[in-house]
């Protein structure tokens, strides 16, 4: 397969049109007549990642984060980044970002991340496109049977990768749980909106003292803070079965390489 025939099907599952303004989605590197065998999947494009894709010889590595997100007048191998795109481009490695597009796409990250904490039957997005009532961010959805705040937050801590900061919950421990909201990745824009979705909880990362603080004493749902890595990971494997599913024959890995930014907690 070419690189233009993976790049057909992840864009069909994940249309670059739908990423936001900011974002910065689709190919970084790579040449798109070049032969594609192997396919790493992973959340960051960082050295590490580079040093597993060279070691298991992939030819393209899909990302969730961007490598650049701002512009620049220099890839000089001074930087990290730099010195990343100078490894992939003497290794003839692309690279292939889907962003905003994957948190929004049905099914999307947070479809991967709404299972991988235990949620079943159908999800429907916690902010949905006006056009189209399928797409958007974050899923709501529910447990097949109701819990406690504290037995789900040990369900999902089960569910998600382990890292170093683990999981943060604020509520009561013994508050009953079934309906639940989730978004991969910075989650403080959507906690309006998990409110007045009615949920018991939502699981999302990134959330900031004083946003989360002024949400729990208004009366909101209970939250569980989760590590930004973590909550994108489960992702990876998905895309990698829409590659599959589609006939692309290629072969492909999710990166267990651990990039969470936090290498140790106390």
């Amino acid at each position: 397969m070419t690189l233009t025939d993976v790049i057909e099907v992840l864009e069909t599952a994940y249309p670059p049109a739908r990423a936001e303004s900011w974002d910065a989605v689709g190919l970084v590197g790579g040449d798109p007549a070049q032969q594609v065998r192997r396919v790493l999947f992973a959340v960051d494009p960082v050295a590490a990642v580079a040093e597993e894709a060279l070691e298991w010889r992939a030819d393209l590595i899909v990302t969730h984060h961007p490598l650049y997100l701002r512009g620049t007048t220099s890839v000089a191998a001074t930087t990290p980044k730099g010195r990343l795109i100078h490894t992939l481009i003497k290794n003839d490695i692309a690279l292939y970002t889907a962003h905003t597009n994957a948190d929004v796409a049905n099914p999307g990250v947070s479809d991967a991340l709404a299972r991988a904490v235990g949620l079943t039957g159908d999800l429907v997005p916690l902010q949905p496109f006006p056009d189209d009532p399928w797409r958007g961010l974050g899923r709501v959805g529910e447990l097949p049977e109701a819990t406690t705040l504290g037995e789900f937050a040990a369900l999902a801590a089960k569910g998600l990768p382990r890292t170093p900061g683990g999981i943060r919950v604020a509520g009561d421990l013994s508050r009953p749980v079934k309906h639940v909201a989730v978004s991969g990745g910075a989650g403080d824009s959507l906690l309006a909106t998990a409110a007045a979705a009615g949920v018991d909880v939502f699981l999302t990362a990134d959330l900031r003292h004083h946003p989360s603080s002024e949400f729990i004493e208004s009366g909101g749902p209970a939250l569980i803070d989760a590590a930004h890595w973590a909550t994108e990971w489960p992702w990876l494997d998905s895309a990698a079965s829409i590659l599959h599913a589609s006939g692309v024959t290629v072969e492909t890995r999710v990166s267990a390489t651990v990039t969470d930014a936090w290498t140790r907690g106390y």
